[in-house]
């Protein structure tokens, strides 16, 4: 018996630690700075434009993309939030996308660069980029979510007409990813207390443990839905008051913009690499 409690509490404790995160995330976004009082539109926006600039690099141009980290670094200054927030967060969708590429150094053995009398391949230099285009991504990507609830971003995105199928859709999984959470956790408990001793879950029990979750599931929507519509649910939601565009925030949009297209045609790297040399 102590073996068993010690187990669920432990699974009990991992839970528990994904919902803190996800409670963590509102936290974030809940603090006030210049950044989080930028309107939810302007962020949105300028973070695609951010995105499309950083994958448009050439694949062989390292020496141009590492310059656009000084965006994400600027901006978590701006906003108080921590760098290294950012990467605990993202711990588990890191080392997928620095996967990418990893195969290049085979692929591509041409010499490009030699540092130090060591020849350095196209796919070595090809691999570092592509690595880097991902990081640079999701540090973009938390920045906005670290920064803007997910109520003033569904807002947003209906301003921009986005359909609102898709909005309700985003905006329900986040909400209500610890529901499912919680469902996961009562479940292992249970798996648990009949298969004592046993570390996971056993891959012959994986079926039938995914599909009580999915009936469990499904259950639980039922209620939900039947919960909003005693509210006053009728297939739309009332979004978010939020502030209108306002001068600052397409001064922030265009500001960035230009910051963006300077970083990408003005060869920052090799400027000031020139000037260090002089």
């Amino acid at each position: 018996m102590p073996l068993i409690r010690e187990k669920a509490f432990t699974t009990m404790n991992k839970m528990q630690k994904a919902l803190a995160e996800l409670s963590e995330m509102d936290e974030l976004a809940a603090r006030r700075s210049p950044v989080h009082t930028l309107h939810p539109a302007a962020k949105l926006l300028t973070t695609i434009v951010y995105i499309l600039v950083t994958l448009s690099f050439d694949k062989y141009d390292l020496s141009g993309i590492v310059p656009m980290v000084l965006w994400p670094i600027l901006m978590f200054t701006v906003s108080g939030v921590n760098v290294r927030t950012c990467f605990y967060k993202l711990r588990i969708v890191l080392p997928l996308v620095m996967a990418v590429g990893l195969f290049n150094p085979f692929f591509d053995r041409e010499i490009m660069v030699t540092i130090g009398g060591a020849g350095v391949s196209g796919g070595v230099i090809s691999m570092i980029t592509l690595m880097l285009k991902g990081v640079f991504c999701l540090m973009a990507s938390f920045l906005l979510m670290a920064t803007t609830k997910i109520d003033s971003l569904c807002a947003a995105l209906r301003k921009l007409h986005v359909p609102a199928m898709m909005v309700s859709l985003l905006q329900l999984t986040y909400r209500y990813v610890g529901v499912m959470t919680e469902e996961l956790a009562v479940m292992t408990d249970a798996y648990h207390l009949r298969a004592p001793g046993q570390k996971g879950i056993h891959i012959s029990a994986w079926g039938s443990f995914l599909g009580q979750l999915l009936l469990r599931s499904m259950d639980r929507a039922q209620e939900l839905f039947s919960s909003m519509m005693l509210r006053g649910y009728h297939e739309h939601f009332h979004y978010a008051d939020i502030d209108r565009f306002r001068a600052r925030d397409a001064l922030f949009m265009a500001g960035c913009i230009l910051f963006f297209l300077l970083l990408r045609y003005g060869n920052i790297a090799r400027l000031i690499g020139g000037l260090v040399v002089r």
